[in-house]
């Protein structure tokens, strides 16, 4: 870090000496000062243009075709009168980019037991409008367990039976591809979703039976239906990923039984043992890739986000040094996953939302000195499942979650991940204990009761209102005056600069906006999200611009129509962030 703001301020020093000495009417496009509050003062303070950072290796070639964004400025704002300053202030800083953002950060996770759900409109248009852009299938654990090419049946070789962590035979279970049940989802009617929504697939093979299938070579057994599942995909996925949390006790194939294993696997995983079954993988899938010219293919190995002595009762130890030292440079890019919150406690929105920042660092760090300490090159990192654990008080399906995706997002961009993906798009309702981002309506007996079918919940409109907000880079951004008010600041290449702020404490919080390198415009746009009264702290509900919900849960159905806020940006850029709530804000370029 040091290094990186030694060379950034020398690029900043040379920059400021040639803009003195240019002439005043030579200001490039965009420059301009705010003068401490979004407005322009004539161009007579010098603008630092913005640094070029280079791509940060955790991202790598996820960022391949990354595009510049134009901001849409809004037809029919609503004009609304500024609340008075406060003790807070933003500062955004257009000179210091921290990254380009990727696409990839907004995506999420589909799987076999929303149903059919290709055929369902109201669904299908959400997921177009809120853009993913990455969609990860078939899970989750069953992943483990998923037979793509298969109806109803198993190959010969897996077993009926498999046994729990703790020794217990149970039946397996299997999920297959070709299940056309209306419960299940069937491999094909991924594939339309991923093109109707115009989405990038990601795709989880079995890594599992690698482990307890009872064939002479179940490691290559498994390696072979994984990369025949590459041929069938004809060039259409370019990530793939070799298992799901394996390091994990509850994951199929962490103990196998010995008495029908044929090739002298331990009974139970080791890290270094998924490393060399990773590399078996990895040739197979790659060969059977360059077959069907899927030159460009990508495959994630699974990695532990934190260290695994800080859980000695369910992670398998030594995890990232055994499978990042057997499987050497195979891997293309390394897999985590985060749940934030402590496991199944009801936690209150302070505990929350103190989550994203340390746990998102933390995170990336250690995957990070887990491959400094295997010898290896930093690779793309993905967090392809996040969410939260937190229970008891339908804090899953709150506003609250609304907001920490929100955080979690800006977290990523600061700490440079190369692709997100949140689980998942719909779960079962059980009392509000949902990971869904929808109501699920095809699950009958498990289904959000009052709430119409697909009903988007608050995380949904929290997402939407980002993706929509926020620049093509991200720039650094800063509070002074409350800790509580979390901002992330970007810019965009059509000439504006945009900051989303995060309030959260139980108060209104009245902000200051402003935004150094920056020749303001005229005017600001605005979305304010906030939770409802009821099921207080954890509404149901989320409101946008004052615009609710029809029913118990959710929010607006017209939230692509819901005017803009508007207001002058001189005599300064102020918005009142509400109590648990965000502001999502848009400042115009000067013309």
């Amino acid at each position: 870090m040091k290094k990186h703001f030694l060379k950034t301020g020398m690029a900043a020093l040379v920059a400021l000496a040639l803009l003195q000495s240019c002439k005043k009417d030579s200001t490039p496009k965009g420059g301009g000062d705010n003068n401490g509050g979004g407005t322009d003062n004539g161009g007579s303070t010098v603008i630092i243009p913005p640094n070029n950072p280079d791509l940060a290796a955790t991202q790598g070639f996820f960022l391949d075709g990354w595009q510049a964004k134009t901001f849409a400025t809004p037809v029919s704002p609503k004009i609304v009168a500024k609340p008075a300053a406060g003790s807070v202030t933003a500062t955004v800083d257009l000179s210091q980019v921290i990254t380009k953002v990727s696409k990839n950060l907004f995506g999420n996770n589909t799987n076999p037991f929303m149903g059919q759900y290709v055929d369902q409109p109201v669904l299908m248009q959400q997921l177009t409008d809120l853009s993913p852009n990455i969609l990860r299938f078939p899970g989750g654990s069953l992943s483990d367990i998923y037979f793509w090419n298969g109806s109803n049946k198993a190959p010969d070789d897996a077993p009926a039976q498999l046994l729990n962590y703790a020794g217990t035979s149970a039946s397996a279970g299997y999920w297959y591809g070709n299940n056309t049940a209306n419960w299940t989802f069937t491999l094909d009617n991924y594939y339309k979703v991923l093109q109707q929504t115009n989405s990038t697939g990601l795709i989880t093979v079995n890594y599992g039976y690698a482990r307890y299938g009872t064939s002479d070579k179940p490691a290559e057994a498994a390696a072979h239906l994984a990369a025949d599942w590459v041929r069938y995909d004809k060039g259409r996925t370019k990530y793939w990923e070799i298992g799901n949390e394996n390091y994990g006790n509850w994951e199929a194939g962490y103990r196998i039984n010995l008495a029908t294993n044929k090739d002298g696997q331990p009974a139970i995983l080791t890290g270094a043992l998924y490393g060399i079954h990773f590399k078996i993988f990895a040739d197979s899938i790659r060969k059977a890739a360059a077959e069907v010219g899927n030159t460009g293919i990508k495959i994630g190995m699974v990695t532990t986000e934190a260290d695994e002595k800080d859980n000695t009762s369910t992670i398998i130890q030594g995890w990232n040094s055994g499978a990042m030292t057997t499987s050497a440079a195979s891997p293309d890019y390394y897999v985590v996953h985060n749940y934030y919150t402590p496991y199944m406690q009801n936690s209150s929105p302070e505990v929350i939302l103190a989550t994203p920042q340390p746990a998102t660092a933390n995170m990336m760090s250690w995957v990070k000195t887990s491959l400094q300490n295997a010898g290896l090159t930093q690779k793309p990192v993905a967090l392809d499942e996040w969410n939260i654990f937190a229970t008891g008080s339908k804090q899953m399906v709150s506003n609250i979650a609304g907001l920490h995706a929100v955080m979690v997002l800006g977290e990523l961009l600061k700490n440079q991940y190369s692709m997100a993906s949140r689980w998942d798009l719909a779960n079962a309702w059980d009392n509000g204990d949902d990971h869904g981002m929808f109501n699920n309506s095809m699950n009958s007996s498990n289904t959000e009761l009052g709430a119409p079918a697909w009903n988007a919940r608050p995380a949904f409109y929290y997402m939407y209102f980002f993706q929509k907000y926020f620049g093509d880079r991200m720039v650094s951004s800063s509070v002074t005056g409350s800790p509580d008010i979390i901002s992330y600041g970007s810019s965009f290449q059509s000439g504006q600069a945009g900051v989303v702020l995060v309030n959260r404490s139980s108060l209104d919080r009245a902000v200051t906006v402003n935004i150094k390198n920056f020749a303001a415009g005229a005017n600001y746009y605005y979305y304010t999200l906030s939770g409802g009264t009821d099921n207080v702290p954890f509404s149901r509900k989320v409101y946008v611009n004052g615009a609710g919900p029809a029913g118990d849960s959710g929010g607006p159905a017209a939230y692509k129509t819901i005017a803009a806020n508007s207001a002058a940006i001189a005599g300064g850029i102020i918005v009142t962030v509400p109590a648990r709530g965000s502001v999502f804000l848009v400042a115009e370029g000067k013309k």
